[in-house]
């Protein structure tokens, strides 16, 4: 049977490779694309939100922000993303404060000319979908 070939990067590390993966949901900035072994070659952009692969039956679960994705002819698929964290990982507690802190350091320099908004809805963002993702898996945590 087919598999997949999954290696997900960030800037810092290695975060997964295996090559018996069987299919692998990620979401662009198209929409959420599967991929299944023997997928067409396709780069894409990669939007934050929730990333499941199986591997052997099992669901893994992902938050993923940003970033790009290469589908290889030989069912090999690359994430290069800006920050990806496992969901039963995620501190749900630090997530929703480096939110707030986010959002505060938005209001507070609203009105000055030479801030980085991008930067900061960049941080709201990724932390928002940590937040969404880790909440929807808690249960995995204490399952563990």
């Amino acid at each position: 049977m087919n598999k997949i070939n999954l290696k997900i990067v960030t800037p810092e590390k290695v975060i997964y490779q295996n090559d018996q993966i069987d299919q692998v949901s990620i979401p662009t900035s198209t929409g959420e694309i599967t991929v299944l072994p023997n997928h067409i070659p396709l780069v894409s952009i990669l939007q934050s939100g929730e990333m499941v692969f199986k591997e052997n039956g099992q669901d893994n679960y992902f938050a993923l922000s940003g970033g790009f994705l290469e589908i290889k002819n030989n069912s090999e698929v690359v994430i290069l993303a800006d920050n990806v964290e496992r969901a039963h990982e995620i501190n749900v507690e630090r997530a929703e404060a480096a939110k707030a802190k986010a959002e505060e350091q938005m209001k507070e320099i609203k009105n000055r000319e030479d801030v980085d908004f991008a930067r900061l809805q960049a941080v709201i963002d990724r932390e928002a979908n940590r937040l969404r993702v880790g909440n929807k898996y808690r249960h995995l945590r204490k399952s563990e």
